[in-house]
């Protein structure tokens, strides 16, 4: 067989496929060495709730994301060893650790544990599906008499879930208790099946999904078939969408941006932009830089200008890697309010962050600081490391003879 990572047209395919597989074990390998070392980082902070924050900018990746890395790390060390040992051995990656680190979570330490020695030398060459059944049946063996309390709270952890995607779509997740989200899809299906027929022709998915935006939002997309159509109507709802003058006119076809999401496509926006409960905002912008200096408004109480500017300009919470949009979070005093004329309630001193990222500023070792001069936003993390983001102009800027920018 060739080295490892030989490159060969010679090589046999079955020996192709063994390279494959040690490729996996290698990785599985990695990571379990990435994990040990995420669990001693925790453990030296002394498990600050902030570790987290940290890791995510670290790793570039979402707190969510980096928050299930670490959950998974601390489990692995402390509750599952015989699992951790398996990725140590390049049997199993970090996604099949998890398959057994998630149904574990409601046990206790010392169930956990049991759950971890009873699956030793089994989890190697196993599929995801098949490993999750396997534990399980593991938990309800050692803990029957748990089911009813991990039920309970379980439905106390009951949410709906935003998250965006592609072209111009995102998914609403809705974790419920089983009978309710069975009756609640069961009414949908059968309102979509009733809308058949009559010459529909929107597909039963797209049927179901826009009976659901009606039953939310009050509209009725989903009983208008005269046209079959296409997308839900407009919503009452507030949402910061980008779009420049030409493309809104349909001179142009370039993408506006949703906040929180993303490019949408001009159509889209223009959708967005016409429909009949839309509220239009004049926004000026440089054209040089393509950052807001104005914001078009019908009130006039300097306080609800500031805050209806700063919101525009920073679209989404500044914090780096955080994309919440900025109309759902707070806004925060960089310089603390009072403290001269830096500390001032302006567009100079504010900026806009979500609720999670506004309460780490108060935590131990963190340090926010805004470049007044360019806007950018530092972030001092407690090992010392920094990461920052930049303003986003509302348009590519033009260069100083007019001409477009190149696309990237």
């Amino acid at each position: 067989m060739s080295e490892l990572g030989e490159r060969s047209d010679d090589v046999p395919e079955g020996s192709v496929l063994d390279r494959v597989r040690e490729w996996g074990a290698c990785l599985a390998r990695l990571e379990a060495a990435q994990l040990r070392d995420i669990a001693e980082y925790h453990r030296r902070r002394g498990g600050a709730p902030d570790v987290a924050a940290e890791l995510a900018l670290a790793l570039a990746l979402s707190e969510n994301q980096a928050r299930r890395k670490l959950d998974l790390a601390l489990t692995l060390t402390d509750r599952l060893p015989h699992t951790l040992a398996a990725m140590e051995a390049g049997q199993l990656g970090a996604d099949k650790a998890a398959k057994v680190a998630e149904p574990t979570a409601c046990l206790s330490d010392e169930h956990a544990r049991e759950v971890d020695a009873a699956l030793a030398g089994r989890l190697a060459g196993r599929e995801p599906g098949w490993i999750r059944r396997a534990v399980t049946r593991l938990v309800a063996r050692v803990d029957p008499g748990g089911a009813s309390e991990r039920a309970r709270r379980r439905r106390a952890e009951r949410r709906v879930e935003l998250v965006h995607g592609h072209d111009g779509m995102a998914t609403l997740f809705a974790d419920l208790p089983a009978e309710v989200a069975t009756a609640a899809y069961t009414r949908i299906d059968r309102r979509a099946r009733a809308l058949r027929g009559r010459g529909e022709q929107r597909t039963t998915d797209q049927l179901r999904a826009d009976v659901l935006a009606d039953l939310l939002l009050g509209t009725t997309a989903a009983t208008d078939v005269t046209g079959g159509a296409a997308w839900p109507a407009a919503a009452r709802a507030e949402v910061f969408v980008y779009v420049d003058l030409p493309t809104l006119a349909g001179i142009a076809e370039r993408p506006g941006e949703l906040a929180g999401h993303g490019p949408v496509p001009a159509r889209v926006a223009r959708e967005i932009a016409f429909g009949p409960r839309s509220t239009w905002r004049r926004i000026v912008t440089d054209p040089l830089t393509g950052a807001p200096v104005d914001v078009g408004r019908r009130r006039y109480r300097p306080p609800a200008v500031t805050d209806e500017y700063v919101r525009v300009r920073d679209r989404h919470c500044r914090f780096p890697g955080c994309h919440r949009p900025s109309q759902f979070g707070d806004l925060d005093h960089v310089t603390e309010w009072g403290r001269g004329r830096r500390g001032r309630t302006d567009t100079e001193n504010l900026i806009g962050l979500c609720r999670r990222h506004h309460r780490l500023k108060d935590a131990p070792g963190w340090t926010f600081h805004l470049d007044r001069a360019t806007h950018r936003f530092t972030v001092r993390g407690p090992s010392g490391q920094t990461h920052g983001t930049d303003p986003e102009p509302l348009h590519p800027p033009r260069s100083a003879g007019g001409a477009d920018p190149p696309p990237f």
